[in-house]
C-alpha cells in the first residue's frame, strides 16, 4: 500500500468520484473543506481496500468530499458500547468485562458535510434527546478471524473518525441497542482514513467533540476498556471480519445525556436522572464537529430534522 492518508471525493477536474490523498500531508481536510480552501489530491489509482492500489503524481481539486468508503465497500459496521472508563463511570455503571457489542446497517453511513437526519420516529427531539459520540473507527483491510491480540493490528487497513449518533429514549428502552443507533442517515464517518503504518500505536490519540462551538467532549483512546488489538480480537472468534469491515470502539465521556439507568423499559424522563443539567440534545440547525488526532482530522456535519408528513 502506497499510500498513508486516503480521501474519497468527486473531482472538479472530471465531475467523478476518485480516490487520493491530500497533497498537503499536515492539512485537516474536515476543516478545510468546510471552510471553502482549495483541497488538491494526487489521485490513488485503484480501490481503497486493494493492497496493490497506486499513488500517482496526478493531481486533482476536490469539488466535493464524501466518506472515506462508498456504502457497498463497507461490509459490516460492528460497535462497542461503554468502551471508556471515564463513560462507563459517568453513566454510573461498572466497566464491562466483556465488549459490549451492537450493530449498524451500513444505510446509516454518511460522509463529512451530509445532515445527520433525525427522523420522525425520534422527534420530539426533547423527547427522543438525539446525542452526540465520538468515535476511533477502525477499517479491516484483510480477511481476519480467530486472530490472536499479538497480530491484530496487521488486518487493519486504518483508522478513520466516526459519530455514533444515539437517541436515548429509544435506546434505554431496550436492552438491545441496534435500531435505535441505526437510522437511515444517521452515522458520520470520515473525512479522511489514515494507514495503520501511520498509527502505530492506536491508544494514543486525542478525541474532542464540539456542538456549535462548546466543547463537550475531550477525551483519549488510552482509556479505552478493550483497546484496538483487544477489540480486533475478540470480534474475530469464530467470525470473519470482511475487508471494508468497520469496528467504531465506543466514546469517552462527555456525551450530552446519560442516564444513571434503571431496568430495562423503565425509562422515564426524570431530570435528576441526567448527568447533564440540564441535558444536551442534537435539534434541527445544530453542528457537531468530532475530531481525532494523527492526522484523522474532524468531521463537521449539520443536524437536520426530517419534516412531518403531510396529511
Amino acid at each position: 500500500m502506497s499510500w498513508t492518508r486516503l480521501i474519497r471525493f468527486v473531482a472538479a477536474e472530471t465531475n467523478r468520484i476518485h480516490i487520493g490523498q491530500p497533497v498537503d500531508s499536515q492539512l485537516d481536510v474536515g476543516l478545510a473543506v468546510y471552510a471553502k480552501k482549495t483541497v488538491k489530491a494526487h489521485e490513488i489509482v485503484g480501490s481503497a481496500l486493494d493492497s496493490n492500489a497506486k499513488l500517482t503524481d496526478r493531481v486533482l481539486t476536490v469539488s466535493t468530499l464524501l466518506e472515506p468508503l462508498s456504502r457497498d465497500q463497507v461490509k459490516l459496521v460492528r460497535c462497542l458500547g461503554l468502551n471508556y472508563a471515564d463513560h462507563a463511570a459517568e453513566a454510573k455503571l461498572p466497566k464491562p468485562t466483556i465488549p459490549v457489542v451492537f450493530y449498524k446497517p451500513a444505510s446509516s453511513l454518511i460522509g463529512p458535510g451530509v445532515p445527520v437526519t433525525i427522523p420522525r420516529v425520534a422527534q420530539p427531539v426533547a423527547y427522543h434527546l438525539p446525542d452526540y459520540e465520538v468515535e476511533l473507527t477502525i477499517v479491516i483491510g484483510k480477511p481476519a478471524k480467530d486472530v490472536p491480540e499479538s497480530e491484530a493490528l496487521d488486518y487493519v487497513l486504518g483508522y478513520t473518525v466516526g459519530n455514533d449518533i444515539s437517541f436515548r429514549h429509544h435506546q434505554m428502552a431496550t436492552s438491545q441497542w441496534s435500531w435505535s443507533k441505526s437510522f437511515d442517515d444517521s452515522t458520520p464517518f470520515g473525512p479522511v482514513l489514515v494507514s495503520a503504518k501511520a498509527i502505530p500505536d492506536p491508544q494514543k490519540l486525542h478525541l474532542k467533540t464540539e456542538v456549535n462551538g462548546k466543547v463537550l467532549q475531550d477525551g483519549t483512546t488510552a482509556n479505552q476498556v478493550f483497546n484496538v488489538k483487544q477489540t480486533i480480537a475478540f470480534l474475530s472468534q469464530g467470525t470473519t471480519l470482511e475487508p471494508g469491515s468497520i469496528i467504531m470502539t465506543g466514546t469517552p465521556a462527555g456525551v450530552g445525556q446519560v442516564l444513571t439507568l434503571r431496568p430495562v423499559r423503565q425509562f422515564v424522563h426524570e431530570s435528576n436522572r441526567f448527568v447533564r443539567k440540564p441535558a444536551i440534545y442534537l435539534k434541527h440547525g445544530d453542528e457537531v464537529r468530532v475530531t481525532i488526532g494523527g492526522g484523522l482530522g474532524t468531521l463537521i456535519n449539520p443536524v437536520f430534522e426530517e419534516p412531518k408528513a403531510k396529511l
